[in-house]
């Protein structure tokens, strides 16, 4: 017995030693080393790196406009997406009721999400293009010239027409993942409410919502995730433009990074989108927690 216990931990320690040599390295390591750089002002060249503590927090709180403007640019991914949510859910359940071509509609739905991000983006940025684009055509055609406009040279809808990129592109997940947790659902739950006489609004609220709380966190974290990581979209379409209108949090750190050369102030701006990420999860965790109870 004691050689079986001891083949078994054996086996474990050599399955698990390489994926933790993986983790260790290239996870937890960057993280730590990360964290370092950001008490210093290395330039990402010099050998010396002098440690000047929390300047680079305080300067970024405090004296940097750029990186709050930003941030109001993150926040219009974040809530155009929250909207779709309910949306992408009543499209679940239309293809999760068998409706007629489902099959059909889930690879279509699902397909943009497996393309590559840089080719979507190049595709919507000709497509959104005021001299030969796509958009203004199709509106051209259908008599409708007063709503035809720069889309991305106009700084007060470039953050909508980025965000539509990202609602093509990343819906489809969401209604995979709604579908995931519909089937999980109990069909008698749903046929004992019906014999019970409750309309479609009442197993959608009562049964439906409730079954698939798990769900909802997750697409709702992952929305919180993806409107503060939101990276390649603006930086392959417009590069922040016009003048700045279109950047994100992670297009201004990167920038402070390879274009002015402040490794250590980027680098706290990384450790504070990854504390802001898991300071939104404990906050969406709660707010979950109390409605549930409620």
């Amino acid at each position: 017995m004691n050689t079986l216990k001891l083949q078994r931990k054996i086996f474990l320690i050599c399955f698990l030693f390489i994926p933790v040599l993986l983790l260790l390295t290239f996870v937890v390591y960057p993280a730590i080393e990360l964290f370092h750089i950001s008490f210093t002002d290395w330039n990402g060249m010099s050998s010396a790196r002098s440690y000047i503590g929390f300047d680079n927090y305080m300067r970024m709180f405090f004296n940097s406009s750029d990186v709050w403007s930003v941030l109001k640019n993150n926040w219009i991914y974040f809530y155009v997406h929250a909207l779709f949510i309910p949306l992408e859910l009543m499209v679940a359940i239309m293809l999760h009721n068998k409706m007629k071509g489902s099959k059909f509609f889930k690879t279509v739905i699902f397909m943009p999400y497996i393309m590559n991000g840089v080719a979507v983006s190049y595709a919507f940025a000709f497509f959104y293009s005021p001299i030969n684009g796509g958009l203004n055509g199709i509106l051209n055609a259908l008599g409708l010239d007063w709503i035809i406009q720069n889309w991305l040279s106009n700084k007060n809808i470039v953050n909508y027409s980025l965000t539509a990129i990202s609602l093509w592109r990343f819906c489809g997940l969401h209604i995979v993942l709604f579908l995931a947790g519909l089937q999980s659902i109990p069909k008698e739950l749903i046929e004992a409410s019906v014999v019970d006489g409750a309309n479609a609004l009442q197993r959608y609220l009562k049964i439906i919502i409730p079954s698939i709380t798990r769900v909802v966190q997750i697409i709702l974290f992952l929305n919180v995730r993806g409107a503060l990581q939101v990276f390649d979209i603006p930086f392959v379409v417009t590069r922040g433009g016009p003048m700045n209108a279109s950047s994100t949090f992670t297009l201004l750190t990167m920038e402070t990074a390879f274009q002015y050369n402040d490794f250590g102030m980027a680098s706290t701006m990384a450790i504070t989108l990854l504390f802001i990420i898991i300071l939104m999860s404990w906050i969406q965790d709660k707010l979950f927690k109390w409605g549930w109870k409620g």
